[in-house]
């Protein structure tokens, strides 16, 4: 049983310091032409859903990440322009 325990705390202090990390970390992109970080954050998300919806007119979403680099730069400009959307 004291096996057991020394095990379960031992594995549990391993994984501390990992958990904290995806706590801490914040989704972040580069906008190459402004030299700039932006924070993926609720309110970047809403403004980028608008963007593909109503500015592009998309049909269907795409994943940021997925995106072809212009098309990330196009965003970034677009958003440079309406910094307070939303």
């Amino acid at each position: 049983m004291k096996r057991f325990v020394a095990v379960v705390l031992f594995s549990a202090s391993l994984f501390a310091p990992v958990i904290g990390f995806a706590e801490e970390h914040r989704l972040r992109f580069y906008d190459r032409d402004r030299r700039d970080w932006h924070e993926w954050n609720e309110q970047e998300n809403r403004a980028y859903r608008h963007w593909l919806m109503e500015e592009r007119r998309e049909r269907r979403y795409r994943e940021y990440r997925r995106l072809r680099a212009e098309r990330q730069r196009e965003y970034w400009r677009w958003r440079h322009e309406h910094p307070d959307w939303r």
